[in-house]
């Protein structure tokens, strides 16, 4: 049989730590093994983006630009990667177009080399400014299918949504399957069914939430995917993304043969078990996390979702209405046009099935966003909405039909004059730094510019992180 070998993009220096340990992983606990890191022969390494950024300054006082200029210096030879969400770039809500250009320009000439593109709703609309400046900085464009389980997302649905991705100008196309719904013998016939619609190469990436990660990976090996995502050993498997090392050996001396060097890999994963202990020592990475959670199946909750959840409850003080939620995320779902449930889209459904349930009436209370999402904000809803339910919620507010993003007037020149009114900021990277997360990128300056003390407020938005997890 023709030799096919499968690529590996490694996880370790982004979704690993911020599936297991709220993003917590700081540039000197992975400066000791970039060289190596460099060496090893992976299709790419993603290490900026998703979470990252926010934490970087929020959490950890650290300038997410200069820890992707510092990843690139020390590892010059391997295809550095990023997780943007289309139009919402690195936040919560919809950003200009202006916003969006400059923002993959800076991104690409910092030195990521991959961008990974999704919507929350698979709404290409809401990915065609930011595939258009990707290409046009020179960047590789991989889009992304938000793959989820419902009445209306079936095979047909992502091999034309795949189709639709090509045309737009996607160099590779990656299947994300962020709660690990994606079941082996379903991989097999998707990939498979992709593989015969589409010429680029296909990416899958999952996680092992509900411990069916690597079976999926062997069988979309054996449908002919190019490319899957997987996390060295000491933050692999559960929230995570499946172990390197395990697939590595499994497909040695076969056809999908990865090469890479198993002695070199585990030589890296010492490095990082002793980051991973201490993490575990300081309470950031919790144990429970590793576990297997076939919930996820039942309910379609992701892990960092599931987080979310039990915090909001137990701030209310009702943990034992746990259960009534998580049966009633699903109605709220159908509610709402069956939205897969990814950053942002998780966090509003899951508030207003906490809601619901609270309140003891559904939609009696409606938070804005879950406004927002029925009237149109975020993009076209992929299935029919409960009419009372959006009329309950928003009144006769008129549907937004068109690309959201034009109803937005530039924002750059706005910051721009709010930041040099303050007397902050110092650079390019720095607008954009404040565009994103205006209040945190405030803070961050006044740290790194030395006109007040470190200080870093652990609770802030802690839920937003954590619930971050599950993309």
């Amino acid at each position: 049989m023709e030799k096919k070998p499968l690529y590996i993009t490694d996880t370790i220096l982004r979704d690993a730590h911020q599936s297991q340990a709220a993003t917590r992983m700081r540039i000197e606990d992975m400066l000791p093994a970039l060289e190596q890191l460099d060496q090893v022969g992976y299709w790419s390494l993603e290490c900026w983006g998703g979470a990252t950024f926010d934490s970087c300054m929020r959490f950890l006082n650290e300038d997410p630009w200069e820890r992707l200029r510092i990843l690139k210096k020390h590892m010059p030879n391997t295809k550095l990667q990023m997780l943007l969400r289309g139009q919402n770039l690195l936040g919560y809500k919809h950003y200009a177009d202006d916003v969006v250009d400059a923002f993959v320009k800076k991104s690409i000439e910092n030195g990521i080399d991959v961008i990974r593109i999704f919507d929350a709703l698979n709404d290409p609309r809401n990915l065609e400014k930011a595939v258009k400046s990707c290409k046009e900085y020179g960047g590789i464009c991989e889009t992304a299918i938000s793959y989820t389980v419902s009445p209306v997302h079936n095979e047909e649905y992502f091999v034309n949504l795949a189709k639709q991705l090509e045309n737009m100008g996607a160099d590779v196309i990656c299947i994300k399957d962020m709660a690990n719904l994606l079941l082996p013998y379903d991989a097999f016939s998707l990939v498979k069914k992709l593989k015969e619609n589409v010429k680029v190469p296909i990416h899958l990436h999952t996680h092992n939430t509900t411990g069916t990660g690597d079976m999926t990976y062997l069988m979309a090996c054996q449908a002919g995917v190019d490319i899957v995502d997987c996390a060295l050993s000491p933050f692999a498997n559960g929230t995570s993304n499946p172990s390197t090392e395990a697939l590595v050996a499994t497909l040695g001396g076969t056809e999908r043969d990865t090469g890479l060097d198993l002695t070199q890999l585990s030589s890296i994963a010492a490095h990082f078990r002793t980051v991973a202990d201490q993490m575990k020592a300081d309470g950031i990475l919790d144990p429970k996390v590793l576990n297997v959670d076939t919930k996820t199946l039942i309910y379609q909750v992701p892990g960092g979702m599931l987080s979310n959840l039990i915090s909001q409850l137990k701030q209310a003080g009702a943990e034992n209405k746990y259960y009534d939620v998580l049966a009633e995320v699903p109605r709220v779902r159908e509610d709402f046009g069956y939205p897969p449930l990814v950053t942002p889209t998780s966090q509003i459904v899951g508030t207003q099935a906490v809601m619901n349930i609270l309140s003891g009436e559904r939609y009696k209370m409606v938070p804005k966003e879950s406004k927002a999402l029925l009237r149109g904000e975020y993009g076209r809803l992929p299935g029919k909405v409960n009419e009372d339910v959006r009329r309950k919620a928003i009144g006769n507010d008129a549907i937004i039909t068109c690309r959201p993003a034009d109803m937005l007037q530039p924002e750059l020149p706005k910051y721009v004059a709010e930041m040099k009114e303050k007397g902050i900021g110092k650079s390019a990277e720095d607008v954009l730094s404040y565009a994103l997360f205006p209040q945190v990128a405030e803070k961050f300056f006044a740290v790194r510019d030395g006109k007040v003390q470190t200080k870093t407020d652990e609770n802030t938005v802690r839920e937003l992180i954590v619930e971050d997890c599950s993309i």
